[in-house]
């Protein structure tokens, strides 16, 4: 496969409110270039703004834009050129109302469930990597990579295809088969390692630093300031869904601690820049682990700022990152926010998934499992209100981990087909 993308220069600042990547530790700043850590204390980095250019932005220029996450390009630090974007189009998904799932956790106020699994690759990732590889086209790559737990996988692997530009994508051996599937199809080298995910990361690390790899972009390596970003979309989309209000309180699963971290971002960007008003006592974050995989949690709950890696197990692959790169960020904004973070373990998940999929209608992989187990911890804790509106985040689809589940769930009756059979089974009732 040969590309068919031109080589681009940079970012057109012009275009994009991007102006630098600054030092989330220290605040240095850097140039708007692939980069993912800061030289002077290596700490990591993230896009910085122009502020009077993200002021520009109304609610009529977004409301009028694609049905797609490119209607908040003028938040976005690239694809504000449609012609320049490397993108499925994800984004604008369901949320969805879950009056049931409500009453039966005992929450009297509204619950919504954001539904991301209706993205084109059946995750979130769809988000994050169509602005990560449009940033990655403007700074003239030509082959695209990453590190992955799965959903990452399949949507690099995705965007690559479409594009037309070679794709070489790293993951663990012991993988839901699932994802393996869905990702190889595209027909890009998938590379299987015999490692955690942690190692998986630690190797793309080491490869983006070789001359072979050069003109080759990982998403969540090289280029994951423009990566985390897409996830401000989901934020985005909530609050223009509820008719640009804020929930007081979200659920969100939690690997890296990224995910959480953008969300929270794109609330305050939006009441920053005068879209949207904050609710009365402002929005509660909360954060949802597994137990085979909670070293961010276990740092909260030891009121700690050292978040020590662990070994991942349990059966919610995707959020198995043992030493999350965003743990102490997403400490920070659970903690401003006066909210919380749960975990729980694999038959919680399980019942998760079956309870979801139940009262809402919505089949959830692993991840979502543990966002609603979690819910429900909360509740029963006295940690979230019940009596507070709250959005809970479904990043991928139960599709893709079917072994989850498959032993617990099956058909109801057999009979045979006549009837009488019908009749003696008592579904003629």
């Amino acid at each position: 496969m040969t590309s068919t993308l031109p080589a681009a220069s940079g970012i057109d600042t012009t275009l994009s409110p991007a102006r630098a990547l600054v030092c989330r530790a220290c605040s240095a700043r850097y140039p708007l270039a692939a980069q993912h850590a800061c030289y002077e204390c290596f700490g990591p980095l993230e896009v910085d703004y122009d502020a009077a250019a993200l002021a520009t932005v109304t609610r009529e220029q977004i409301e009028a834009g694609p049905k797609n996450l490119w209607r908040y390009a003028a938040l976005l630090p690239a694809g504000q050129d449609p012609a320049t974007r490397v993108t499925l189009d994800p984004g604008l998904t369901p949320l969805v109302a879950a009056p049931q799932l409500a009453a039966e956790l005992g929450i009297t106020a509204p619950l919504w469930v954001k539904d991301d699994s209706a993205n084109p690759t059946h995750s979130f990732k769809d988000r994050v990597v169509s602005v990560a590889l449009t940033a990655a086209r403007a700074l003239g790559f030509s082959r695209y990579a990453c590190a992955s737990t799965g959903n990452l996988a399949n949507s690099v692997a995705a965007h690559a295809a479409r594009a037309g530009v070679p794709s070489v994508v790293f993951i663990p051996s012991d993988l839901e088969q699932g994802k393996v599937v869905t990702t190889a199809v595209y027909g890009g080298d998938l590379v299987a390692i015999d490692g955690s995910y942690d190692d998986v990361n630690r190797l793309c690390g080491e490869l983006v630093e070789t001359d072979e790899f050069e003109d080759t972009a990982f998403v969540n390596v090289n280029v994951r300031p423009y990566y985390a970003e897409g996830s401000k979309t989901l934020g985005y989309e909530v609050a223009e869904q509820l008719g640009w209000r804020i929930p007081a309180q979200v659920v969100i699963p939690m690997a890296s601690g990224e995910l959480l971290t953008k969300i929270d971002k794109a609330f305050s960007e939006l009441v920053e820049i005068g879209l949207v008003e904050a609710p009365a006592g402002g929005w509660k974050v909360f954060g949802a682990q597994s137990a085979g995989c909670n070293p961010i949690a276990t740092a909260l709950h030891s009121d700690s700022d050292t978040i020590v890696p662990v070994k991942p197990t349990g059966i919610a692959k995707s959020l198995n990152i043992g030493d999350p790169a965003a743990g102490l960020y997403a400490l920070e904004a659970v903690r401003r926010t006066g909210g919380w973070m749960e975990y729980v373990d694999d038959e919680e998940i399980r019942a998760g998934i079956r309870l979801l999929a139940r009262t809402a209608g919505v089949f959830a992989e692993t991840a979502g499992g543990v966002t609603v187990a979690v819910l429900r911890k909360l509740v029963e804790s006295g940690r979230l209100d019940p009596a507070a509106e709250t959005v809970v985040f479904n990043t991928g689809e139960g599709l893709k981990t079917l072994d989850a589940v498959a032993a617990q769930v099956g058909p109801t009756h057999r009979i045979k087909p006549s009837l009488r059979a019908a009749r003696d089974a008592g579904l003629l009732r």
